[in-house]
């Protein structure tokens, strides 16, 4: 019998820098690691800056995340080109944990996120947690668009908004009260980030349509001393040196409260990482290791908000740039962070000259890119459970909650899995069998002869908490008890504890009623759960067919007719 393999081994957690070592690393590589991880840190800067303050976070605190986060999951992580920051899919949980606990809550729903994410990976849900469904993917992804388009559209336009409600609804209405105070100047810049962003993406690839649109735009705006806000005008003077330990607050109300949260931000850092690692895989031909890359983007994560940064995980689109440029190991994602910290470290003054109507273009550019329109649109195709799944998440992650879509959305897949599980399963009984379990049907052309006062059912897929209801309903719609019950489990792959309760519960009651019940073909899954609650010794091991001339032999014992 072939050997299930394990979801998760110590191999597992060898980060891929030190396998890349071990084979050699070459000069060659180097030279394209150091221009992959400079052209991927050139395109991660605006996306920091922006990501953290379309958060309502300090724009110090994205590049922060994207250092640390960003260098200790190259460093760690089991994939060779992933690139780590924060992203967008983040930026609806931040400003929501922001408004709701400060940021002091928010540090420490990151901190707790890293840390489930860690046990994530150590535990092996690595392998697992890509499994979750695709509606739901694509609901709270387009729903995160909607979201983060509309946060932008205050600054893009420029308007004059002093109370900007973190809620779909009430934000919607404070954009249209707000409509008064449009300054044309500051949405000819955010215009100008789009366009030129849509130019240097379609004619120019090769060149950072986000940087050299935020560059333009603060060039535009100090040239002609534009009267826009800018980061400096908002935020001040962005702090130089390295950023102070920050202690999250491990109070027992704290995390109770941010806990939900934390769960998201894991759960979301989990799904985007392996997307983002998929999709690398696919571009090179790499195979990357689930457990490790979840376990090393937890780690990144806790030392992160350490020093007071926000969620990270690995971002597909920095992580294409690198390959794209030329990065060939983990070493590119570190010279990425480096550059990110050059930047920070001297060069942090320019960054106060950037308008925010610049960056909330960028944003625009990421929500479009984020709702992927044409796949929301083509799950109108599929079947119609998918379609109210995706739907339900979509609306939830807009008008209510990121964290209530999630769980509503995997709650009510599973239901919907439960119940296409129970169509496909069935329950009857057999009159006539014209075969043993391990016999070739033509090898018995004449009907086996069923003793009287011996009553024959079969279980045709899975037996579990789904179908144990059917069972008992069948069961009880048993006329008078027979001598002996032989139930067919051949085609039965796996029993949960549900199952294994009505099943003991059939015997109990039947027992007292004179009826023996025989198993016949039971798999290696359902006899070791059986055998774990006693259920094969109470039953009788004699009880515990292979095959069905077994079970009816035993049955003629149990009858007296051997």
């Amino acid at each position: 019998m072939q050997k299930t393999p394990s979801i998760v081994a110590a191999k597992d957690f060898i980060p891929e820098i030190v396998r890349v070592f071990r084979q050699g690393y070459t000069r060659a590589q180097l030279g394209k690691d150091l221009v992959g991880g400079f052209t991927v840190g050139v395109v991660a800067l605006p996306l920091a800056l922006a990501f953290a303050i379309g958060a309502g976070a300090n724009p110090s605190q994205g590049l922060w995340t994207a250092i640390i986060a960003g260098f200790f999951s190259s460093l760690l992580g089991g994939g060779r080109f992933q690139i780590s920051g924060p992203t967008g899919a983040f930026v609806v949980v931040i400003s929501g944990v922001v408004s709701l606990h400060g940021m002091d809550g928010l540090i420490t729903a990151t901190f707790l996120g890293g840390l489930i994410l860690l046990i994530f990976g150590l535990s092996g849900l690595g392998k697992l947690i890509k499994y979750i469904p695709y509606p739901v993917t694509t609901g709270f992804t387009t729903g995160i668009g909607v979201i983060i388009a509309v946060g932008q559209l205050k600054d893009f336009f420029g308007l004059t908004i002093h109370d900007y409600p973190a809620e779909f609804l009430p934000r919607i209405t404070s954009l249209a009260s707000g409509l008064t105070t449009f300054s044309p100047i500051a949405s000819t810049i955010g215009i100008f980030t789009l366009v030129t962003m849509l130019v240097l993406r379609k004619f120019l690839p090769r060149i950072p349509a986000a940087l050299t649109a935020v560059v333009l735009g603060a060039l535009a705006t100090e040239v002609f001393n534009l009267p826009i806000e800018t980061i400096g005008s908002r935020f001040g003077a962005m702090p130089k040196g390295l950023p102070t330990i920050m202690i999250p607050n491990f109070s027992l109300n704290t995390i109770r409260a941010v806990f939900p949260s934390a769960l998201t931000i894991a759960l979301l850092g989990g799904i985007e990482s392996l997307l983002s690692a998929v999709v690398a895989d696919g571009m090179t031909g790499h195979r990357h290791n689930s457990n490790g890359e979840l376990a090393a983007q937890g780690i990144g994560n806790i030392l992160s908000s350490l020093f007071g940064g926000i969620p990270a995980t690995g971002a597909i689109a920095r992580t294409a740039t690198n390959i794209k440029s030329g990065g060939q190991t983990p070493v590119s994602g570190i010279v990425h962070a480096f550059v990110l910290l050059v930047f920070t470290l001297f060069l942090a003054d320019f960054a106060v000259a950037i308008p925010l109507a610049s960056l909330s273009g960028v944003l625009l550019i990421v929500a479009w890119d984020m709702s992927e329109v044409r796949r929301f649109w083509s799950v109108r195709l599929s079947p119609r459970s998918d379609l109210l799944v995706m739907l339900l998440t979509f609306g939830l992650t807009v008008l209510i909650d990121l964290t209530v879509a999630v769980q509503a959305g995997l709650l009510v897949s599973v239901l919907l899995f439960v119940r296409r599980v129970m169509q496909t399963t069935e329950i009857r009984p057999i009159v006539e069998i014209f075969e043993d379990d391990n016999q070739d049907p033509l090898a018995s052309p004449e009907p086996m002869a069923i003793p009287k006062g011996v009553e024959i059912y079969e279980i045709d897929g899975p037996f579990f908490f789904g179908t144990a209801d059917m069972f008992q309903d069948t069961i009880a719609n048993l006329e008078t008890p027979p001598r002996v019950f032989i139930l067919r489990m051949r085609k039965v792959p796996a029993m949960d504890a549900t199952a294994l309760n009505a099943l003991d519960s059939f015997r109990k009651r039947y027992h007292h009623l004179g009826t023996q019940l025989i198993l016949s073909g039971v798999g290696t899954q359902p006899r070791k759960a059986l055998s774990s609650i006693g259920f094969v010794t109470a039953l009788g091991e004699d009880n515990v067919c292979s095959t069905m001339n077994e079970a009816l032999d035993r049955a003629k014992v149990v009858l007296g007719e051997t």
